[in-house]
C-alpha cells in the first residue's frame, strides 16, 4: 500500500480508528490462549468474604456523601513474573501464566504496581468460565508511574497471561500484581444469585429511589453533555465522578475535571465512560468504555477542583464529549448536575431557581438550597454542574442532599466554583486557565467539543474551508469559503461576515438565505493573492438575523496558509512504516522554524509507503525523524525506513536504524557547498570549509547586519562586518544571513 501525502494519511488513520471495535479497556487486539491447559498452574486463592460484616459496614458508610462507595474488598498481593506463576514456551515464545481466585466474587480486578513488557509482548486477563477477557495490554499500555490499573472482569476466577515476542527472554518482562479486588457487589446479573439482596444493584453500587436516570425524558436535552461524564474507580471503590472538559483550541486534549477532595493517585484510577442505563428504569449499563490512569496537572482546595490529564485519549468508539465551561462567574438562571451517585449508573438532577455564591469549609462554592428534581449522593463528588447554556460552572464538593424514599430530603449541596478555579491560584499548578486556555486568548466561555451545546435563539458559527493543506510552491492565490452553520433555535435568514488577510482592513460580506437549526451553507470569498511566508486569514460573524449573535464563542475562525514566492524546489520524503507507525513523527525545520511536519501514523501497517512532497525555498534545512519508543523504524518490528529525494528524484539521504531520532542537514541546490566557498544570492563565504575564520565577499551593503546561526536555527553571532570567527563553536554547518538583502549562504566548520 502507498499513501501519498501526509494529510490523506492522517485522514485514513482517523477513519480507521472510527470503525475500530469497542474494547473493554483501551487495548491492542489479539486474544488469550484459552486453549492451553490450566491444570498445574499456581493458584492464588484469596478466600471468601464475610458478606454480613461487609453489609453492616456499608450500611453506615453508604449514607455519607464524602465516603467512596465500596463494591469490592482489596487484598494485598505478591504475584509476579519472578515468582507466583509458571513459565513455559509456546510456539517458540515465552508464556507466563497464573490463576487468581476469589470464591463467591461477582468480579475480580487487579493492579500491577510493575508493568513493563517488551515491544511485541502481550498481557491478557481472562475468566476461566469463558465469559470474557481483558487485553491485549502491551508496551503502549505502560504508564508513567510504572504500573497499570486494570478494570473489572466478571467471575470468581481469572488467569493472568503474558506472551513474549518470538525468541525473547522471559526476563524481558517485569510484571507484578500488588492488589487484587474481590468484587462482592453485583457486576452483571449473570453472576448474581437469585436470593442475593444486591440483585437489582448497578455494577458498582446503587442509589436512592429519587434519582433520575440520565436517559429518562427529563434528560433528553442533555444527551450531548452526558457523554463527557465518567465514574472514577480506584481499587474496590467507586470513588467519585468527573467530566472531560474542552479547551479554547477545541483540540481534544483529554483533560478531566473532578474535585480536589477526591484525589488519591489518579495514575491508578479507572475512568468509566458511558456507564448508563439505556432506559429510564434500568439499573445496569455498559462497563467496557474505560481509560486507565492519568496525571494531576492542577488542583486547589480553595475551590475544590482537580484537573487530570488522562494517560490515553478516549478512542472514537467511546463517542465522548468534551464539555464546555463558563469562567465568568455569572450567576446561572438554573443548573443541572450529571453524576454517578453511590457508584450507580449515570443520573441527572435539576435546580430550577439557580444556585447562589457562598463559602463552605473555606472553599468558594455555588450553593444549591434544594434540588427540584433528582439528587446527589456519595460517589457524585467531583461531578459537573452545568448552567442553562450547557457549560460547566463547578464540580460537586459536598452537601446533605439525599433521597428520602422516592423523594429528595430537601437539603442543600455545594459545588466548587469554576470561575474561582480559573484564575485564583498563583501558578499553573493551582489554576485552570493555563491548561484550558493554552493560547492565552482571554476567552472565558466555550461550548463543548466536538458537539456544541445549543441554548440560544440566534447562534451562527463560522469555519474556513477551501484552503490548501500544503505549502504553495512559487506563490499563488487562494479562493476560500466560509462555512456558516446555524446552531440557534431560530431559522437563520441573515448574517454579516468579515474577512481579513494578514491583518488587512476587514472586508464585509452580507449573506441572506434560510438555514434551519444545525444546517450549514458555504459562503464564497474572493480570490486572494498570498504574500511570501505564512499568511493568516481571519473570518468573523458580526451579526445574526440583524442582531448581535448570542454566542460569541463560535463567531471567529482563523487559518494559516504558507506560500513560497521566490525560487522553490520540490523534495520528497518517502516513509516506509514499521509495525508501529504511531511512534513515528517527523519535521523539516529551517532556521529553527518548522516548515513541514507529519505523523504519527496507524499501527499494523508495516511496509506501507507514505510519500510527502516538500516545497522548499532556497536555503538549508534540518530533517528530523523521531520514534517515541526509542527503537527507530527498523528492523525488529518491520523493515521501515525513510528516504529524502531531491527534485530530480535522486536520494539525498536515507535512514531508519536509530533510537530516539536521527537528523539530516541538507540545502537546496542554489545554496550548495562549492569548492572554496558558498555562494548565495550575491554573497560568497570563503574559505569554505573553514576551521573557524571566514570572510564574506560580494555585494555586502555598508552597515548591513549579519546573523550567523547554527543548524538548529539558534543565533550564535550577530553584527556588522565581513570577517567572522567561529573557532569557539562546535564543528558543523552554519547559516549566514545578510539583513535587508535576502542574501543567505552556508559555511561548514570542519576541524
Amino acid at each position: 500500500m502507498i499513501i501519498r501525502n501526509s494529510v490523506f494519511a492522517a485522514l485514513w488513520v482517523a477513519v480507521f480508528a472510527a470503525v475500530a471495535p469497542l474494547a473493554a479497556q483501551i487495548s491492542y487486539g489479539g486474544a488469550p490462549r484459552r486453549d492451553l491447559p490450566t491444570d498445574g498452574l499456581p493458584v492464588h486463592d484469596f478466600g471468601s468474604v464475610d458478606r454480613g460484616a461487609l453489609a453492616a459496614e456499608d450500611a453506615v458508610t453508604d449514607s455519607y456523601k464524602e465516603v467512596p462507595w465500596r463494591f469490592g474488598v482489596e487484598h494485598v498481593a505478591d504475584i509476579g513474573t519472578e515468582r507466583g506463576g509458571a513459565w513455559t514456551a509456546v510456539d517458540g515464545a515465552p508464556v507466563w501464566r497464573t490463576v487468581v481466585r476469589c470464591p463467591g466474587a461477582q468480579s475480580i480486578s487487579v493492579r500491577f504496581d510493575r508493568f513493563s513488557v517488551p515491544k511485541g509482548g502481550q498481557v491478557f486477563l481472562w475468566a476461566t468460565d469463558g465469559s470474557g477477557f481483558l487485553g491485549a495490554f502491551d508496551h503502549r499500555s505502560m504508564k508513567p508511574w510504572g504500573g497499570l490499573a486494570v478494570g473489572v472482569l466478571a467471575g470468581e476466577e481469572l488467569v493472568v497471561e503474558y506472551r513474549g515476542p518470538l525468541g525473547s527472554a522471559p526476563e524481558a518482562a517485569n510484571l507484578h500484581i500488588d492488589l487484587v479486588v474481590h468484587g462482592y457487589r453485583g457486576i452483571v446479573p449473570a453472576h448474581t444469585d437469585d436470593d442475593d439482596d444486591d440483585a437489582d444493584r448497578g455494577p458498582y453500587g446503587t442509589s436512592g429511589a429519587c434519582n433520575i436516570n440520565v436517559n429518562c425524558p427529563e434528560g433528553a436535552l442533555w444527551a450531548t453533555e452526558k457523554r463527557s461524564v465518567a465514574l472514577i474507580l480506584q481499587g474496590g471503590f467507586a470513588v467519585c465522578s468527573g467530566a472531560l472538559v474542552n479547551t479554547t483550541l477545541n483540540d481534544g486534549t483529554p483533560y478531566f475535571l473532578t474535585a480536589d477532595h477526591c484525589l488519591g493517585n489518579p495514575g491508578n484510577w479507572i475512568y468509566v465512560f458511558n456507564h448508563e442505563s439505556a432506559t429510564c428504569a434500568g439499573s445496569t449499563g455498559p462497563t467496557n468504555a474505560t481509560v486507565s490512569g492519568g496525571s494531576l496537572v492542577a488542583n486547589n482546595g480553595g475551590s475544590d477542583f482537580a484537573l487530570i490529564l488522562l494517560d490515553e485519549t478516549p478512542p472514537a468508539s467511546y463517542n465522548v464529549q468534551y464539555a464546555g465551561w463558563d469562567a465568568s462567574g455569572t450567576a446561572p438562571v438554573n443548573a443541572t448536575g450529571i453524576h454517578h451517585p453511590s457508584g450507580d449508573v449515570k443520573k441527572i438532577c435539576f435546580d430550577e431557581d439557580g444556585p447562589t455564591q457562598g463559602n463552605q469549609g473555606g472553599a468558594a462554592v455555588w450553593y444549591i438550597s434544594e434540588w427540584e428534581a433528582g439528587v446527589t449522593e456519595g460517589g457524585s463528588s467531583g461531578s459537573p454542574l452545568f448552567d442553562q447554556n450547557h457549560r460547566i460552572i463547578g464540580q460537586l464538593y459536598g452537601g446533605f442532599a439525599a433521597c428520602a424514599g422516592a423523594v429528595n430530603n430537601g437539603q442543600a449541596d455545594w459545588y466548587g466554583r469554576f470561575n474561582v478555579s480559573w484564575n485564583t491560584g498563583s501558578t499553573a499548578a493551582t489554576r485552570l486557565r493555563d491548561w484550558l486556555d493554552p493560547a492565552n486568548s482571554g476567552i472565558t466561555a466555550v461550548d463543548g467539543w466536538p458537539d456544541g451545546a445549543v441554548s440560544y435563539a440566534n447562534d451562527g458559527a463560522v469555519g474556513i474551508t477551501g484552503l490548501p493543506d500544503e505549502v504553495l510552491c512559487g506563490g499563488g492565490s487562494i479562493t476560500p469559503s466560509v462555512t456558516l452553520t446555524n446552531f440557534g433555535t431560530e431559522v437563520l435568514t441573515q448574517a454579516t461576515l468579515t474577512w481579513s488577510l494578514n491583518g488587512s482592513v476587514p472586508v464585509e460580506v452580507a449573506w441572506n438565505g434560510s438555514l434551519a437549526q444545525f444546517a450549514s451553507t458555504s459562503v464564497a470569498l474572493p480570490t486572494m493573492a498570498l504574500a511570501d511566508g505564512v499568511n493568516a486569514l481571519d473570518v468573523a460573524l458580526t451579526s445574526a438575523n440583524g442582531q448581535t449573535d448570542e454566542n460569541a464563542a463560535n463567531n471567529i475562525a482563523s487559518a494559516e496558509v504558507s506560500a513560497f514566492i521566490g525560487p522553490t524546489f520540490t523534495y520528497s520524503l518517502v516513509l516506509t512504516l514499521d509495525d508501529y507507525g504511531s511512534e513515528t513523527t517527523w519535521e523539516v525545520r529551517r532556521l529553527g522554524n518548522v516548515v513541514h511536519s507529519g505523523g504519527p501514523y496507524e499501527d499494523d501497517l508495516g511496509g506501507t509507503e507514505v510519500v510527502v512532497d516538500l516545497c522548499l525555498e532556497d536555503g538549508c534545512y534540518i530533517l528530523e525523524i523521531s520514534d517515541s519508543w526509542g527503537d527507530g523504524m527498523c528492523c525488529e518490528y518491520g523493515n521501515g525506513g525513510w528516504e529524502l529525494l531531491d527534485p530530480s528524484g535522486a536520494v539525498v539521504a536515507s535512514g531508519g536504524q536509530f533510537t530516539d531520532s536521527e537528523t539530516e542537514q541538507f540545502c537546496t541546490p542554489d545554496v550548495a557547498v562549492i569548492e572554496g566557498g558558498t555562494e548565495g544570492r550575491g554573497v560568497v563565504v570563503v574559505p569554505n570549509p573553514t576551521s573557524g575564520e571566514f570572510r564574506i565577499d560580494g555585494a555586502l551593503p555598508v552597515g548591513a547586519e549579519v546573523t550567523v546561526m547554527d543548524a538548529a536555527g539558534r543565533t550564535v553571532a550577530r553584527g556588522v562586518g565581513r570577517t567572522w570567527d567561529l573557532s569557539g563553536m562546535p564543528a558543523g554547518v552554519y547559516v549566514v544571513r545578510v539583513a535587508g538583502t535576502g542574501a543567505v549562504a552556508r559555511v561548514l566548520v570542519d576541524r
